[in-house]
């Protein structure tokens, strides 16, 4: 896989740079008006109470028996033994057994025997570490181990059963189609910006691709059962990036940061009740298949060159922004189009034929989002939203965004 996220296991955690906010100017992303702010409790929650002696246990009067009161000594010190919960309770006291002279007298002679008993002879140190030993390490697995590394995403015995589960379950986690016809207060275009706004935090908080796709995932099948006023939209946004980067990153930013870059337009306890509300509708189901995924199973199917590989993704975070005509199409179908013109654009080649075998899909059955997305790819330097396009002109993404887009583009 590209973003190889085995490196974050030794990054710490993030914390907030202090000074200004990241994003100045687009905190409220334009459309955000007439929020009501929830001013946080100051102050602490609890209280230090003084330290009482409760039990009455003083050193002057500890063990002691109060006077007036008769009764058998009590010891100073009894070991204590803990006790399962429920097993404090009061339980009848067991019949004592008696010992037999018999037995008495075994146990006598089983004591005399341990104060007679003699050390153990020292071991002999003189052991034969030749190469036969077997505790000689071999060293062979390890420089195996070190010349290729495991990765999680190969896996040829599964393959085709991940793909077969992923396929399933992507049309179950599909949003609705025509669902911003019904949304009383937002657009198409407000939707875009937010979108937009969350490829700069993900890109400013260093999360994986994977989350932003997660996060738009759940916006958009949010918004597929719930009614939205714009003044919510991005408080939507931001508890939906939360909810991703909890379940997909290692080191998820915190509660408070999602807080900070939204120049606090919105408090702590507002996002937390957002997410609340955002997991109930979603019914907790999370685990949604993304273009990523999709993609990431064909590079293993079918290597191709690194300028390809970003390219293909680069297209497949275009087609985020804009919910139509992009919502009808499932995310495998979308990864297949993303491939196919990003090979077409580096290579000239089109679809493999080994990734029609494992799909199922033609070049026929892609073409309608292959022309959709190869117009998205024409107007990507004219977009009103330029996040996606600013994060793939870097070195690191080979600079796939700058390359120019064919103008026509031949399938065979």
């Amino acid at each position: 896989m590209l973003q190889d996220r085995e490196n974050q296991e030794n990054v710490p955690p993030r914390k907030p740079q202090p000074g200004g906010r990241f994003l100045p100017g687009r905190p409220a992303l334009g459309l955000i008006q007439g929020n009501q702010r929830e001013q946080p409790q100051r102050g602490s929650r609890f209280q230090v109470l003084p330290a009482q002696n409760h039990l009455g246990l003083n050193d002057e009067n500890y063990g002691k028996i109060p006077a007036g009161k008769a009764g058998p000594k009590q010891p100073a010190f009894t070991i204590h033994v803990d006790e399962p919960d429920g097993a404090s309770r009061k339980r009848p006291a067991a019949p004592k057994k008696t010992v037999s002279d018999e037995n008495l007298m075994s146990l006598n002679a089983a004591v005399t025997l341990l104060g007679t008993r003699k050390p153990l002879a020292p071991l002999d140190c003189s052991m034969d570490l030749s190469f036969d030993s077997p505790m000689v390490l071999d060293t062979s697995v390890t420089s195996v181990v070190k010349e290729k590394p495991v990765s999680a995403n190969d896996v040829p015995d599964y393959a085709e059963d991940i793909h077969t589960y992923l396929r399933e379950i992507e049309v179950a986690c599909k949003p609705k189609v025509g669902y911003m016809k019904k949304q009383p207060d937002i657009t198409n275009s407000m939707r875009a910006i937010l979108i937009d706004w969350l490829v700069e935090v993900g890109e400013e908080y260093q999360l994986q691709s994977e989350t932003l796709y997660l996060a738009v995932n759940y916006i958009d099948r949010f918004l597929s059962s719930m009614s939205v006023l714009r003044g919510k939209l991005q408080l939507v946004g931001t508890a939906a990036m939360l909810l991703a980067s909890k379940f997909e990153e290692i080191y998820p930013p915190e509660v408070a940061e999602f807080v900070y870059i939204t120049d606090d337009t919105y408090s702590k306890k507002q996002v937390l009740k957002m997410e609340h509300l955002i997991l109930k509708v979603l019914s907790f189901d999370l685990a949604a298949p993304t273009v990523q995924q999709f993609l990431t199973q064909y590079f293993l199917r079918h290597p191709l060159a690194p300028k390809v590989q970003y390219l293909s993704m680069y297209l497949g975070e275009l087609s985020l922004i804009d919910a139509d005509p992009f919502l009808k199409y499932l995310p495998s179908v979308v990864a297949a189009a993303a491939l196919i013109v990003a090979n077409y654009t580096i290579t000239g080649s089109s679809w493999p034929e080994s990734l029609v075998q494992m799909t199922g899909y033609t070049h026929e059955t892609i073409k309608p989002c292959v022309l959709d997305l190869h117009q998205t790819y024409l107007s990507a330097a004219t977009h009103t939203q330029q996040a996606v396009r600013e994060k793939y002109k870097t070195a690191k993404c080979h600079g796939v965004s700058l390359i120019d887009p064919p103008q026509i583009l031949t399938l065979v």
